[in-house]
This record gives C-alpha cells, structure tokens and sequence, in this order.
C-alpha cells in the first residue's frame, strides 16, 4: 500500500515524521518504575555499538493546537501563545515542562570512557518556535556542559510560520540554531484550515521572508500531500511556490490518517474526500518530477535537497548509528539498545523521577538478534538514493544472506525498480547481474543496491517485506 510507504522510520524522530510510520523496534511509552531495555538490545554491526553518540534529539512539544492528522506527543497551548519575545514571563507549562527535560538530561548516565562532542543536535515537537530563546538556551548550555558541542555542529529547529517574528528567529541564530525546519505543508488556504493548521498563507509567506532578511543559510521547507481534496492542480501549485521560495532542503509526506486523531475519525483511508492510492503515487511522481527538475537531489525517500544540503542529523538514523533523545515520547539508541520515553506527561514525570532515583535500567547484554539487526539496516539503507552496500552486508552477515536477498529481488531487478550498482555506481544490467552473483562478484561487480525514483520508492514497503522474509523467515 503506498499509504506506508513514504513513512519516516522512527515516529518521534524529527525529519518531520509525524505523519507516517513504517516499523521501529522501539519499546511502547508505557512507564514502569524499573524499566529495562535488555529484551530490546541489539548491535549496531556497521557502527560499533560502544561507540557514543554524537547526535541528540530533543523533543518539545508544545503546539498553539493539535493538527487533525497529528497523534504525536504534544501540549495544546491555544491559538494565543506568544510568538514575540518581548514576553517577559514565561508560559508555566513551558517552564515546567523545560526544568523536568533539563533534569531528564542531568540524570541520564553516560557510561563512555571517552565522549566525542555532539556532531548533530535537533529541537522537534510540537513546535519547538514557540519555545523561548532564553529556555532553549538553558537546554544547549546544559548539553555543551554534559557532552559537548563540536562548533560546527549542526543544530536544527523545526518551526512553524506564525510562532516567531525576525528578532525572535535572531536570537535562535544568536545561540547556534543553524538549520530551520519550516512546516508550511501546503499553500492553499483551504487545505491549512481542512488539517487544522494555526497558520495561514499569509503567516506562511512571512516566515519565508523572515528565512531570507535574517539570512538562514540552511532551512527547509515541509510539505504534505494526500491531504483531503486536495487535488493534482493543487499540489503543483504548492510544488511551484516551494521551488520560487528557494529552501536548501524540502521534506514531502503522505499523509497517514491515524486512529485517535480527528481525520482517523473523520474519514476511510482510499475513500473521498481523501485520494486514492493511485492519485497519492501520482502526487509522489509529481514531486520527485518538479523537484528533480528544478535541481533538487532526491536522497531519501521523502527528502530533497541542493548539493551539500542533506540532513546530517536524519542521516544517524539512516545509517543506524547510536544517538540520544530526551524528552516526551522521544527515543533513544545507545550501545545497541532503542528506548523510548513515555508519551503521556504524567508517565513522563514518573520516568525522570525514577531516572534521578536510578531505577531504570540503562544496561544491555549480549543477546544479539541478528535478524533484527540485519532487517534494521536493509530497511533504513533502501529509504536513500546510496543504497545498501552490498560488501558491507556480506561481511557482516554472509554471503548466503547477500545472494539470497539478491535473487528475491530478481524480478524487480529486471523491472527496474530495484537497481544494482558496481563499485564505480554504474547500473548493471540483468545479465551483468546474474554473471556476477557469486561470492567473487559480490562487493565489485555488485556493491550497492537501491530502489528506483520514483517507482521503486513507491514500493519500498513491499520491497523491505521481501527482504524481511529473506533475512528472518
């Protein structure tokens, strides 16, 4: 089904994926005082899994209201929170809410020898905009103390048009925010109130403008298609202003009609006013079309980007390296083991005090599924345009693994929706393929490979289920 198709792998990580999710090994929010991750644990073989992570992701999730499409981890605050910083007193439940994070990251352990800086650190929510400077200042000084912060690191914010005004979007900039994640998804004013955006159009061409005068030299624009009536038309209208805007970087999501959201109870996946299955492919084909065309690399299934602009810190969890994430519901994958947070306030609560009591349980063992961990990486390798590394794999996990998962994909190969690629990333053919499918060829005549754009991206869901069925049957 395409519906899962454009999914961000992990739901509380911040390439915007707050609208789709495809699989995550994480353990669920639900709190216990002694919580352990060990039945969790499992080595990053390409990364070594003692390793400490140099990327963070803090989530703060306060929204001035809850879209309809959205079940994430969020705080309502009203359409009348603070956009300006000329409010000198702070929204209690921010406060309070910034105080038990910044006691969440002084409680954690960090159980490493020696600690490289952090490379990568990124504010997702909610909307990170509506949090004071001064209070997301505390959260990065606390983090230069505890880990480090190299001084070219990456530091991202995701924020929404109408939140922040340029003194505001200065004074970011003022405490390292170096890259905007700018949640437009549409441009039809129409569309903003059918999803129940708090922004407008006119709030959307501002923060654009805001973008250029205060010269942000890294942002990106987010986008969302599948939206209800939301027609071809429509969507280029939306993918031509993208373009004239001239982001660094443009996220595309399908729209994900969630239970317990308002849209789960509003309508039917494939059913009107939503489009069909068939009408989403198409807008996916639009967008890789116009996109590519107006110079835009398609690196990842939902993400394009101008030369030298990709995500770095989306690209830790693409490659299955180690990371840190503090706050509701957020997730962390530290030596080997993923561990997520509790999503409700009050379980949150609970955890950081048990943290602070040392009663959760950090520590992991040597029970390794290799199936899981070779699954892991087959399924986040085939979401880039750089593919699976076929050497890599096979010294990993075999030769049997590699030529096993090779002919699987036979027939897609011959279809061109998956393609195979030589040491110099040249697509071999299908009789190139099939003569070098041996232990010899493997890791030169084929090194890498990796859907086709669009089509085999389109068909990333089923194609992953293949390699699953391949790797752990």
């Amino acid at each position: 089904m395409l519906k899962s198709t454009l999914t961000p792998i992990f739901s509380t990580f911040p390439a915007k994926p707050r609208y789709r999710k495809l699989l995550c090994r994480a353990i669920s929010g639900n709190f216990n005082p002694i919580q352990t991750v060990r039945q969790n644990a499992a080595p990053n073989i390409f990364t070594t899994p003692q390793l400490p992570p140099t990327s963070v992701y803090i989530h703060l999730p306060f929204c001035r209201k809850r879209c309809h499409y959205c079940d994430f981890p969020v705080v309502a605050l009203g359409s009348n929170s603070p956009t300006q910083t000329n409010d000198n007193e702070d929204d209690p439940r921010i406060l309070n809410y910034i105080q038990l994070l910044c006691r969440e990251i002084n409680a954690s352990r960090v159980s490493f020898e020696s600690h490289s800086p952090l490379e990568t650190v990124f504010f997702g929510g909610g909307t990170p905009s509506l949090v004071p400077p001064r209070l997301v200042s505390s959260i990065l000084d606390l983090l230069k103390g505890k880990f480090g912060v190299t001084s070219d690191a990456e530091i991202s914010m995701e924020m929404d048009p109408g939140t922040f005004d340029v003194k505001k979007m200065e004074e970011f900039m003022e405490l390292g925010v170096n890259r905007v994640s700018l949640g437009v998804q549409a441009f039809q004013e129409q569309l903003l109130k059918a999803c129940g955006r708090a922004h407008g159009v006119d709030e959307v061409n501002e923060a654009i403008e805001i973008m250029k005068s205060c010269g942000v030299e890294n942002w990106s624009l987010d986008l969302i298609s599948s939206l209800p009536n939301q027609t071809p038309q429509m969507w280029e209208e939306s993918l031509k202003l993208t373009i004239e805007a001239q982001p660094n970087h443009v996220s595309v999501y399908d729209l994900q009609v969630e239970q317990g959201t308002k849209f789960g109870t509003l309508y039917t996946p494939g059913e009107f006013p939503l489009p069909t299955d068939v009408q989403s492919a198409d807008f996916y084909r639009t967008a890789s079309r116009m996109l590519s065309g107006a110079g835009y690399n398609h690196y990842e299934i939902s993400s394009y980007c101008q030369d030298g602009f990709e995500c770095k810190h989306n690209f830790t969890y693409w490659k299955n390296k180690p990371f840190y994430g503090f706050g509701l519901g957020s997730a962390s994958y530290v030596r080997g083991m993923r561990f997520s947070r509790p999503k409700k306030m009050g379980g949150y609560i609970n955890f950081v005090r048990s943290l602070e009591n040392d009663k959760v349980d950090y520590t992991g063992n040597t029970n390794i599924n290799v199936g899981d961990l070779a699954s892991d990486i087959v399924m986040l390798s085939l979401r880039t345009a750089a593919g699976l590394n076929l050497k890599s794999f096979l010294c990993a996990f075999g030769y049997s693994v590699v030529a096993s998962l090779c002919e699987a994909y036979k027939p897609f190969i011959e279809s061109g929706h998956v393609l195979c690629l030589n040491e110099q990333r040249r697509v071999v053919n299908a009789d190139e393929f099939n003569a070098s499918l041996n232990e010899d060829g493997i890791g030169r005549g084929l090194a890498y490979i990796r859907l086709s754009d669009p089509d085999g991206f389109l068909l990333s869901n089923e194609l992953i289920s293949i390699a699953f069925g391949v790797i752990a049957p």
